[in-house]
């Protein structure tokens, strides 16, 4: 199996990547965009190994097999790093660490390749502590940034990368993969492939875990409930719980094991009191969690959000007769009654309510009141 076989629906890319290896001279720097979904990550992974593949034929490198192929995808190549941030920006001290790490000539492998994930997470001021070794990087190393469009990264990086599209796949493309890799059966792939929107990440969590499809089937059929302002409001406080418990679970849980990890390494008890000279890393270990279960909170209610406006999508595809497939198809009665109650006007508004909350959201507004807001405006008209 090559390293490009999971990135369906992604045949242009693919090519151009294949091109770029087995010329021999790839450009220093690359910058991988494509919306959530599409496998930017899995792209710059797959086109690191087929960099560092052993395969002597540069036109078939990419094999998959070879222990350079299996090392860079599980992530424990030498030459190979995957940088991504668990806070809601990349701190500068972050990138100057990657910068250090630049200079190193690897050890085992023609190049020393770095994949940043979440490039559009790094603020101005941290990009230009990045920009002078993009542009005058050493030979031997290759910068490789993914950001879900060229937009979402400063022109002075953008300018000085070569670009790679990526498009999300089809869902027939998706519901393939699930079940040649996962041994989905077919009506499984097919209905995660459908409800996700052909995001292969997602798809395969809603296939594997009953919990998240049920999480997402009451957040889509919350607007089937909302009746009233009390309603309105008792829905907020619902999504915010389901959107945040399993994030801030296991945020906590990942913190107290950070902190009994340390704890153990400095050689103190479970219940000792923390002596003055080592409050600072245990301050720091408090400030990252903190950042941690911050993205978490607000990834999780993104997430949220997304399902929920593929409820009104669907409302709006009915109103308008389009004949295009809905994403919840499984709702399709109650789709229906809704758009018969509706105006296309009306649902119009009410996709715009949901892009406002997440807009707040990532603003950091009180997710509770972004999310009241939000449901009343979900109500009904009269």
């Amino acid at each position: 199996m090559e390293v490009w076989d999971d990135l369906p629906g992604q045949d242009k890319a693919i090519t151009a990547l294949r091109r770029a290896v087995a010329e021999g001279n790839p450009a220093h720097a690359w910058l991988f965009t494509g919306p959530p979904g599409s496998g930017r990550s899995n792209a710059a992974r797959a086109f690191a190994a087929a960099l560092q593949c052993l395969v002597p034929d540069p036109a078939q490198r990419g094999c998959g097999q070879c222990k350079a192929c299996v090392t860079v995808l599980a992530g424990t190549h030498p030459d190979v790093a995957l940088i991504a941030t668990e806070k809601v920006n990349y701190q500068i001290e972050d990138v100057r660490t990657l910068i250090t790490k630049a200079q190193d000539r690897p050890s085992t492998a023609p190049w020393r390749v770095i994949i940043v994930e979440d490039a559009d997470r790094m603020t101005e001021r941290t990009t230009n502590v990045l920009l002078k070794s993009i542009e005058e990087p050493p030979p031997h190393t290759i910068w490789i940034l993914c950001a879900p469009s060229p937009a979402d990264v400063l022109v002075t990086i953008r300018s000085r990368c070569r670009s790679v599209s990526l498009a999300v796949p089809t869902r027939q493309a998706v519901a393939e993969l699930l079940v040649r890799r996962d041994g989905l059966t077919a009506e499984q792939a097919d209905f995660a492939a459908r409800v996700s929107q052909s995001h292969i990440g997602i798809a395969r969590r809603l296939a594997r875990d009953e919990e998240a499809r049920r999480r997402r089937d009451r957040t889509v059929r919350m607007p089937l409930r909302i009746r009233s302002v009390s309603d309105a409001v008792m829905a907020a406080a619902e999504l915010v719980e389901l959107s945040t418990a399993e994030a801030t679970a296991s945020s906590t849980e990942r913190a107290e094991s950070e902190a009994a990890a340390l704890r153990t390494a400095l050689g103190m008890d479970a219940d000792s009191p923390i002596p003055a000279q080592q409050r600072g890393q245990f301050k720091a270990l408090e400030e990252n969690a903190k950042r941690r279960a911050r993205r978490s909170t607000h990834d999780a209610l993104d997430r949220s959000l997304i399902d929920l406006t593929t409820f009104f999508r669907d409302v709006l595809l009915l109103q308008l007769n389009s004949g295009t497939e809905l994403v919840n198809e499984y709702l399709s009665e109650n789709l229906h009654a809704y758009a018969n109650a509706s105006r296309p006007e009306a649902t119009v508004a009410k996709i715009d309510a949901i892009a406002e909350a997440r807009a707040r959201i990532g603003a950091n507004v009180a997710p509770l009141l972004a999310m009241e807001a939000m449901m009343v405006a979900l109500r009904p008209a009269k």
